[in-house]
């Protein structure tokens, strides 16, 4: 028997179905075990992600996903360089409630999200703003929603907008359900893009009301740590890319201690001058990630 034959899903016993990590585990791992796990939508394709690395895609142009948490707030990512995915770096600034930079953020542009110049229309490509908006999940897979919660960051483009049909970005996608007195985690969610849009844009709608025990294993997924952090940590800490050292030029200053200088009398200087701050849809279909999902469970 093989080791993936032995971890898939169907051949756990019952006590190990559920994939949250014990103390013992932990602690013999050094203490510094986290989900590093996430779903990206890069170049209209949904592709599996593992410590920044790509696992696998499928060709499948939607996804069928459980949503069993969010962030409260909308976030926000700046950029201060062009994004490069052969050498990705974190964010310079980035805001986990769009009001106020994160107190990590590497170069805060403004006290304020509100204030900020990156806030401009304008001030990015186009008309766009240089600062964007992000909303994360943390979901499972339909068809394997014991396995591991992954994180899913949204662009603006899929969260905000009006339906198109029974098509409806994630605000409008979750108004409909509140509505009906529904939460996402009842329902299994099919989100694909939008083959209209060059950028990946993605649409949502419900397929089918959970089970009683998949919506327990649901809520429960949901209130996992692995969840808290997918809807709390940027990106970039999921892949666990870290920040660059900046590299100057030139000889750092001598450490050599110097000669105290004569002291001269005193002179009277000006002040500087201070200037201003200026009807039941279809079954979904089986998707082939399940398997590589559960194959996870046996990686370093």
């Amino acid at each position: 028997m093989s080791d993936v034959t032995l971890f898939q899903t169907g051949n756990l016993p019952a006590f190990a179905k559920n994939r949250e990590l014990s103390a013992v585990a932990k602690a013999l791992a050094g203490g510094g075990v986290q989900s590093g796990k996430r779903i990206s939508i890069k170049g209209g394709v949904f592709r599996l992600v593992h410590d920044g690395k790509q696992i696998a895609a499928i060709e499948e142009r939607y996804l069928d996903i459980v949503i069993v948490n969010a962030a409260e707030k909308i976030s926000r990512t700046f950029y201060a360089g062009a994004w490069d995915p052969e050498n990705p770096a974190p964010p310079d600034c980035w805001s986990a409630d769009g009001e106020k930079p994160d107190a990590k953020a590497n170069a805060p542009q403004s006290p304020s999200c509100a204030t900020c110049p990156q806030n401009i229309k304008g001030s990015g490509a186009g008309e766009s703003r240089a600062c964007r908006f992000n909303q994360r999940l943390a979901v499972v897979l339909a068809n394997d929603i014991e396995g591991d919660v992954l994180q899913l960051q949204l662009p603006a483009t899929s969260i905000f907008g009006k339906a198109e049909g029974d098509n409806y970005p994630l605000q409008a996608y979750a108004r409909w359900l509140a509505a009906q007195s529904i939460s996402p985690e009842m329902v299994v969610t099919r989100m694909k893009f939008d083959t209209n849009k060059e950028s990946p844009k993605l649409f949502f709608r419900p397929v089918r009301w959970l089970t009683d025990s998949e919506h327990a294993t649901a809520v429960e997924k949901g209130q996992s740590e692995d969840a808290k952090r997918a809807v709390t940590m940027t990106v970039a800490q999921v892949d666990k890319v870290e920040a660059k050292p900046v590299v100057l030029e030139g000889a750092p200053p001598s450490a050599k201690k110097t000669t105290k200088p004569k002291e001269e009398p005193a002179q009277e200087v000006e002040e500087p001058e201070v200037r201003k701050e200026v009807s039941s849809p279809p079954a979904p279909k089986k998707n082939n990630l399940a398997s590589v999902v559960a194959d996870w469970d046996t990686d370093d």
